[in-house]
């Protein structure tokens, strides 16, 4: 039987904030592989658009790593909490 690893108060917490990330970077990622003037336009910009793309999109990756292994542990706190355990967190 596997247990979770996490509470389930940093799970939940781990999922809405995964969530939120993931919307923004991809958001942000876009923006600079389309090279967008309000993210390019300045001489102080980056000059490669699709290489800083490639690496927001590196951070989505990770941060869907985050929200599915932070599911997997809220439902294992939800299948624990069915079958009448006792949480003492």
């Amino acid at each position: 039987m596997v247990k979770p690893v996490v509470s389930a108060m940093n799970a939940w917490t781990c999922i809405v904030l995964s969530l939120f990330a993931i919307v923004i970077l991809s958001v942000i990622g876009s923006l600079f592989k389309g090279n967008n003037n309000g993210v390019m336009g300045s001489d102080e910009d980056p000059k490669d658009g699709a290489a800083v793309a490639g690496a927001v999109f590196g951070a989505v990756f990770i941060y869907i790593g985050f929200f599915v292994f932070c599911g997997l542990q809220a439902f294992l706190h939800l299948r624990e909490s069915r079958r009448g355990a006792i949480s003492l967190s």
